[in-house]
């Protein structure tokens, strides 16, 4: 068989000619790697105004915290100065942060919520 056959050959039948080897190919696909998103705290930091019924209450209403977990975050926040209230992803973490800021404008504290990466 001419080299000019076996091109004619391959492109008619989209598969390579049969060089005699036996040898037998596999495709393998792989799948991309996906990084994991950073991660970040949301830290409440204590202040010498805001009630501790209202850090309470934010943690239960922001942070899904029953009564019993806010309450031991609310002793930490006052006894340490601050304390970490939730890891979540930059945008979950930074609407968080907005909320709580927002709510506390709003009821006239001065309670502070940040964030920092984990």
């Amino acid at each position: 068989m001419t080299d000019a056959h076996m091109k004619r050959t391959f492109m008619m039948t989209d598969t390579p000619p049969d060089d005699g080897e036996g040898d037998v190919g596999v495709a393998v696909q792989t799948k991309p790697k996906t990084k994991r998103p950073p991660l970040y705290k949301v830290l409440l930091l204590n202040d010498d105004y805001t009630p501790m019924e209202f850090v309470v209450h934010v943690l239960e209403r922001f942070f899904g915290m029953t009564h019993a977990q806010a309450f031991e975050v609310m002793l930490t926040v006052h006894k340490k100065g601050v304390a970490v209230v939730g890891v979540f992803s930059h945008e979950i973490a930074e609407t968080k942060v907005g909320q709580v800021m927002d709510f506390a404008r709003r009821h006239q504290h001065p309670l502070q919520c940040t964030m920092e990466k984990e």
